[in-house]
C-alpha cells in the first residue's frame, strides 16, 4: 500500500499536472483520503478478534431453524459440537485449522490480514477491499491519463516507458483482482452467507434438488435487511470500518422462518 501510494502521489501525479496545481492537489487529496481508510480498515480487520465462541454456550436442540422434525436430538447436538475445541459451537460457526479454534461466523481465514474473517471483523475487511479497489481504479486512471499526455518523441526514453508500462499493468491487475473479489463479497452480503456457507449451499442445494426439493439459504431474508445486518441500518456507517455498535453476541441470527 505504501509503494502504491508513494509512486502514485509523488510521481504519477507529479508528473502529470504537478501536485501544486489544483487538479493535482485534489488527486492526491482524494488518493490521500482513501489510502487512510484503508490502513484503518485493514488495522481494523487485523487487531480484532474475529469472534470468540462464548464459554458459557449451550446450543438450543429445540431451534427448528437448524434441525427438522424428524432428526434426532442427539445428531443435532453432535452436528453443533466440535471434537477439536472440545465445545459446542453456534450456527455459522466453523472450526479455523490456522487459529486453532472455532470462529463465530466464519467466512475464511485471510493472509492478507494474517487473521480470520468473522462475524466481529468482516465489515472491516469488506471496507479494506472496497477502499483498495476505488484507490486501484483511480491510481490506473491516473496513470494512463500521465502516460497519454506525454510527448514521447522528446521526453520518452526507454526506461521511462517501462517504468510506466509496469506501472499500468500493475494497477490494472490490482483493479481487475480486487474488483473481482469487491464483486464476490458484495454478492455474498446481499445474501447473507459466508464464503463457506456457499460451498455448503452448493451441495444443499443438489441434494434437495436430487430429493425433489428446492433450497434456500436459510439466513437470506432480504437484500436490505441482508446488508443492515452486516453493514448497519445507518447508511452512511457503512463505510466506516470501526462502526459495529449493530451487531449482537454473534451465537443467533434471523432466519426465514423468523420473518415468514
Amino acid at each position: 500500500m505504501g509503494f502504491v501510494y508513494y509512486i502514485t502521489v509523488f510521481i504519477l501525479i507529479e508528473d502529470w499536472v504537478g501536485l501544486q496545481t489544483s487538479a493535482g492537489s485534489l488527486n492526491s487529496m482524494i488518493f490521500t483520503t482513501l489510502a487512510c481508510l484503508c490502513v484503518l480498515s485493514f488495522l481494523v480487520g487485523v487487531l480484532t478478534d474475529p469472534g470468540r465462541v462464548p464459554s458459557s454456550y449451550i446450543p438450543d436442540v429445540e431451534d427448528a431453524s437448524f434441525a427438522s422434525d424428524q432428526e434426532p436430538k442427539k445428531n443435532v447436538l453432535q452436528s453443533k459440537y466440535c471434537d477439536k475445541c472440545a465445545a459446542y459451537k453456534p450456527p455459522r460457526t466453523h472450526h479455523c485449522r490456522v487459529c486453532k479454534r472455532c470462529i463465530l461466523r466464519m467466512d475464511h481465514h485471510c493472509l492478507w490480514i494474517n487473521n480470520c474473517v468473522g462475524y466481529w471483523n468482516y465489515k472491516a475487511f469488506f471496507n479494506l477491499i472496497l477502499y483498495a479497489t476505488i484507490g486501484s481504479i483511480h491510481s490506473s486512471v491516473i496513470v494512463i491519463s500521465c502516460f497519454r499526455q506525454k510527448d514521447w518523441n522528446y521526453s520518452g526514453t526507454t526506461p521511462l516507458k517501462i517504468f510506466y508500462l509496469a506501472c499500468g499493468l500493475m494497477m490494472l491487475a490490482l483493479s481487475v483482482t480486487l474488483g473481482t473479489l469487491l464483486g464476490w463479497h458484495i454478492y455474498l452480503i446481499t445474501h447473507n452467507m459466508t464464503t463457506i456457507e456457499y460451498y455448503e449451499g452448493i451441495r444443499a442445494a443438489w441434494l434437495a434438488k436430487k430429493s425433489g426439493l428446492s433450497y434456500r439459504h436459510p439466513f437470506d431474508i432480504s437484500v436490505y435487511k441482508n446488508i443492515t445486518l452486516l453493514l448497519g441500518p445507518n447508511t452512511l456507517r457503512w463505510f466506516c470500518p470501526t462502526s459495529t455498535s449493530h451487531l449482537k453476541d454473534g451465537v443467533s441470527f434471523p432466519t426465514l422462518r423468523d420473518t415468514s
